[in-house]
């Protein structure tokens, strides 16, 4: 499944600022804060991350249910979804 920089670009966007996040957490980690600070903070980006996967998937079955002759294997697109999870 080949996806377009144009139906990605949200999702990048999304995926940056995640990475962004996720370093922040680490910044945290050493400087020492709090566990309950941390796993918050990483669960944020781990829903952050999540999200985008499933948004990706979606843009896949979009695609694939706009166009008959999509050659979109669903069947392996499920599976992938089902990995997110």
């Amino acid at each position: 499944m080949d996806l377009e920089p144009t139906e990605m670009k949200a999702i990048i966007t999304r995926m940056k600022r995640a990475n962004g996040h996720l370093a922040s957490v680490i910044r945290m980690m050493e400087e020492g804060a709090d566990c309950e600070s941390v796993l918050t903070q990483l669960a944020a980006v781990n829903k952050a991350l999540s999200r985008s996967g499933y948004a990706i998937v979606a843009t896949g079955l979009q695609r694939c249910l706009a166009d008959e002759n999509s050659d979109i294997d669903v069947a392996k697109l499920e599976k992938l979804f089902l990995a997110l999870a």
